[in-house]
């Protein structure tokens, strides 16, 4: 049997375990596989893309168990009142294939992403940092503040969308979030004055210049997670060009991320680098550091084996019949004769003529 969690179960977990502290634990999850990173097959998603947006497929495994998430990136969905990134996945049994755990990813992966940014950020963002500007006020735009309060102890949060809405969605969903102060600003300009760490997460399906040079200060830190794929980008080449830049999976990173504007030998720095062989992600007070995120396959891993481990917990999920369990396994046929009464034998809809 295939344990099933659907949106309400994820939901209810993250509930249960409150949000904040499941972004903590999840990192840690990320934290310990991103340090296993040599036992992971790793490879740049699989991508569709349409006039509309992308559908992707995102596959490893660490030669005992394998997953995979399918996602899509629709920016145009927002005027149809649908989500504009919605995501499930699979974690199976490498030695027999069969799927262990069929999960909804839509909610995880905007845990599992603030969880990656938050992460990240500890060895990038000043160790005095308080204040942040979120640019990009929708579906994932709480989960990033929480993380960051709650991983890097961040207070101020000033926040802009040219969707007025949007954000004012956003302050009055962490008005009761305790520690963490919103401004509604009036312009990116605004919103990122003076602040420690700028984080990105729009979503328009453009060569983009949400972030020019002259906003950024000396160290800054910028988060750039905004979905990514070619002919998309976030921050003007210049910011790159001047900054010490993150990535998770370079090869990925190259086709999707903001450095598809730079030279393909222009230097990046892989996160392993710096959780694993202790490679140092700041390197001065002044310097200006970028996370280009687009999201790799080994977080959702990570997150596939989180969501596992807290359903068992907290025993909550489904057991579904994903795959088929025949008493012959050799017999597949049989499930079919079976639940449908239908005998070949007797059937008077078809007569069986051998030939003589």
């Amino acid at each position: 049997m295939t344990l099933f969690i659907n949106v309400d179960h994820a939901a209810a977990l993250f509930g249960k375990i409150g949000i904040g502290k499941a972004i903590m634990q999840m990192a840690l999850y990320i934290k310990d596989d991103y340090c296993r990173w040599a036992e992971f097959d790793k490879s740049p998603r699989t991508a569709n893309h349409s006039a509309y947006g992308v559908i992707e497929l995102m596959p490893t495994d660490d030669g005992k168990q394998y997953s995979f998430k399918y996602v899509n990136g629709h920016p145009a969905n927002a005027n149809n009142n649908l989500l504009t990134v919605m995501a499930f996945g699979v974690l199976a049994d490498v030695d027999s294939g069969y799927p262990a755990v069929l999960s909804e990813l839509t909610l995880t992966t905007a845990v599992r992403t603030a969880a990656t940014s938050a992460l990240v950020a500890q060895s990038l963002a000043r160790t005095n940092s308080t204040s942040m500007a979120i640019i990009g006020n929708g579906a994932q735009s709480e989960f990033q503040a929480i993380a960051f309060h709650e991983m890097l102890g961040i207070n101020d949060v000033r926040i802009f969308d040219i969707d007025r809405a949007a954000s004012l969605k956003l302050k009055q969903n962490l008005e009761n979030y305790t520690g963490i102060n919103v401004t509604v600003a009036s312009s990116v300009q605004e919103a990122v004055k003076g602040v420690d760490i700028i984080t990105t997460v729009t979503a328009d399906k453009a060569y983009a210049t949400i972030l020019t040079p002259d906003m950024i200060e000396p160290g800054m830190h910028i988060n750039a997670v905004g979905g990514d794929c070619p002919g998309k980008t976030e921050l003007h080449a210049d910011i790159l060009r001047n900054a010490r830049i993150i990535v998770e999976f370079e090869p990925q990173t190259r086709i999707e991320g903001d450095i598809q504007q730079l030279e393909a030998d222009f230097p990046v720095i892989e996160y392993v680098r710096i959780v694993r062989d202790n490679e140092p992600g700041r390197e001065s007070d002044t310097q200006v550091t970028v996370f280009d995120s687009v999201g790799f396959a080994l977080e959702d891993f990570s997150s596939l084996r989180y969501l596992r481990d807290q359903a068992c917990k907290y025993a909550i999920g489904d057991k579904i019949h994903l795959v088929p369990t025949p008493v012959n396994i050799k017999n597949l046929y049989q499930l079919i004769d079976s639940s449908s009464g239908f005998s070949r034998a007797t059937s008077p809809e078809k007569q069986w003529v051998t030939a003589g």
